[in-house]
């Protein structure tokens, strides 16, 4: 095998999309005249080959299988994903292979050749595709809850069948800067009645760089700070303020340890929804929405930023008289203002959490609170963090707040409610929040959740959540579970769980009684 021969065999993956540019050729004996100059010029260039201390090439001597290792090495390093072909790859595949033994000797890392191949061969083409099924089989031994036919997991018979998740991830790379992704999915999923069943492009979005490096996002896309701050527990919990999805212009730029991030766009809401008085509903809204988060990342322990978001509603309306004590003005905007820290301690041991805010429009607080009427509520959470690599049997996630009764907690799709939103703590579909009453008071909850992971196989965990609603006549609310996953595949996961919810028996409350349930679920990705 000559050298030069080696040159034509690794260019199609090194450079087959290089720039046109004269590159020039650093060694003396490749003259310009020669058929492979072009070649050799473009691969030293860029580093893929290297020539002797006397500056020759000697691209007439056989190859060593260690030479052609580093060549191979060097061309995995510098290859472009994109515009690579489907054959190119192919064939870096194969000399990988061929010349394992040989790379593992240089001191690289073949396994990190794979995984980057992997990413690669992802992205053929510009377009790369991926989906999720999450499917629930949930069996209740109780029927009535409060004279619901198993209300608390929202189930209609004994047991239920649903599909509630699926989607299809669709993503186009279209440059280097700019690329488009799209999430088509249904809400709610598909139950045994065949409700909830409607497919629609959940996500819709172009993302690009404008000048000074500012990262642009257009389209119907999802926004959830309190996720990614890490402010909620991924596997449990929603936001309690955010996790948005609407039609946005979505601004962000980083300088340095400071990061800032704009979001402006508009909402429906079908109508907030005020289950505590009699005519609590505003009919359908439409809001003007800016969103703004400044963070501050000191060093890899602190972190600390700001975050507000603006709701102005186009048509004021007037609140409902109903069981409100004097109807409310007509005023149905919110301000909601939130300043939140974190820091670890060590990398297993973290302390972090956030503080809400609340400035409501006189129509929302007429509903929220309509006694008083007060335009303010305000919303805290403290969290601690322990991975398992510290406590070494299990990961912690311990999380104290409190909540105004009153405050206003807005969910996926930006519908604000005053009953939880898209519930926090929804054990298995019950609502730990169901009960929060509409006044002056405030609730305090107390979430703890504790995951083990035995190997690469087993999990288990337990959870356990307490919220007390400071109000007469209204109980305790107290839901925990415990369960185990296995993983077949790394494609494919089963989970076992039981769950059980009491809401006491409290006169004022909506909903008493309590209620279990066992689930089986079946999550895919691929």
């Amino acid at each position: 095998m000559k050298k030069l021969l080696i040159a034509l065999v690794v260019v199609l993956v090194a450079v087959f999309a290089a720039p046109a540019f004269a590159a020039t050729n650093p060694f003396m004996d490749v003259p310009a005249s020669h058929w492979a100059y072009d070649a050799v010029a473009q691969l030293a260039s860029r580093g893929v080959i290297s020539g002797y201390p006397d500056g020759s090439y000697k691209g007439a001597q056989p190859a060593t299988r260690y030479e052609m290792a580093s060549v191979v090495a060097r061309a995995m390093a510098r290859i472009d994903m994109e515009k690579a072909s489907k054959q190119d790859v192919e064939m870096l595949k194969k000399l990988i292979v061929e010349f394992k033994d040989e790379l593992d000797a240089l001191g690289v890392k073949v396994d990190s050749i794979d995984e980057r191949l992997a990413v690669i061969e992802k992205d053929l083409g510009g377009w790369s595709l991926a989906g999720e099924l999450r499917f629930d089989a949930k069996f209740s031994s109780d029927n009535q809850v409060n004279g619901w036919y198993n209300d608390a997991y929202g189930m209609k018979g004994d047991n239920e069948f649903n599909l509630n998740r699926y989607r299809i991830f669709l993503r186009k790379r279209i440059d280097e800067n700019t690329s488009f992704t799209a999430r088509i999915g249904a809400q709610g999923g598909v139950k045994n009645d065949n409700s909830n069943s409607n497919l629609r492009w959940e996500r819709y979005f172009v993302t690009t760089k404008l000048p000074y490096d500012i990262k642009f996002t257009v389209g119907r896309l999802n926004f959830d700070w309190e996720g990614d701050l890490g402010l909620y527990h991924g596997r449990e919990e929603d936001a309690w303020y955010g996790d948005f999805t609407g039609n946005y212009l979505a601004f962000s730029k980083t300088w340095g340890m400071a990061n800032f991030a704009l979001v402006v766009g508009r909402q429906y809401d079908s109508g907030y929804s005020d289950k505590h008085t009699v005519s609590g509903d505003l009919g359908g809204i439409e809001q003007f929405m800016v969103a703004a988060k400044l963070d501050f990342n000191f060093n890899e322990k602190l972190m600390l930023g700001l975050m507000g978001y603006w709701n102005f509603t186009d048509n004021e309306v007037s609140a409902p008289t109903g069981s409100i004590v004097g109807a409310g003005g007509t005023d149905t905007d919110i301000s909601t203002y939130g300043v939140y820290a974190g820091y670890a301690f060590t990398p297993a041991i973290q302390l972090k959490g956030v503080y809400y805010w609340q400035d409501q429009g006189k129509t929302i607080a007429a509903l929220s609170n309509p006694v008083t009427k007060d335009d303010s509520a305000n919303a805290w959470k403290a969290i601690l963090q322990l991975d398992q690599d510290l406590l070494k049997f299990t990961d912690l996630w311990v999380e104290y707040g409190q909540m105004d009764n009153h405050f206003i907690q807005y969910g996926i799709d930006g519908h604000p409610r005053l009953d939880g939103g898209t519930p926090s703590y929804a054990g298995w579909g019950a609502d730990v929040l169901y009960n929060r009453p509409a006044n002056d008071k405030t609730s305090s909850i107390l979430f703890i959740r504790a995951d083990q992971k035995w190997n690469d196989k087993w999990r288990t965990f337990a959870r356990y959540v307490n919220v007390d609603y400071d109000t007469n006549n209204i109980d305790d609310a107290i839901n925990w579970g415990i369960g185990a996953g296995y993983r077949l595949s790394p494609a494919i996961e089963f989970e076992l769980s039981y769950d059980s919810i009491d809401y006491g028996t409290g006169t004022a409350q909506t909903r008493n009684g309590d209620d279990n349930i066992v689930r089986f679920r079946t999550f895919v990705t691929f």
